[in-house]
């Protein structure tokens, strides 16, 4: 496997996991799910400090959400494979930026 294959897989993995403990985290505190419904209270300060709750923990909302359908009703092969594409970048951008500033602190070699 090469170097970058092996970069962006640490990456994905780091922001799956990532989004994986904030979403736990919430549910604790909060005890409720935590879902894109945060953004529904417009131009408050709630909303405006979901937005980067949601930037890192969207990739297990969204499987979270695909899975929890697919279970109720029959979904299209396309539509799944298209939420587990688009989480999964998600996963690996979040992940890219959880490594760099890991890096910039000096913290990963």
């Amino acid at each position: 496997m090469s170097p970058d294959a092996l970069n962006h897989l640490f990456s994905l993995l780091i922001g799956f996991a990532l989004a994986g403990a904030l979403v736990s985290a919430y549910q604790a505190f909060a005890q409720r799910q935590a879902g894109f419904g945060l953004l529904e209270d417009r131009a408050s300060p709630r909303a405006f400090a979901a937005v980067p709750f949601l930037a890192f923990a969207a990739p297990f909302i969204i499987m979270r959400n695909t899975l929890r359908v697919g279970r109720c009703e029959r979904r299209r092969f396309e539509f799944v494979m298209l939420a587990t594409v688009l989480a999964g970048f998600w996963s690996m951008m979040s992940g890219t930026v959880v490594v760099m500033v890991l890096q910039g602190l000096g913290l990963l070699g």
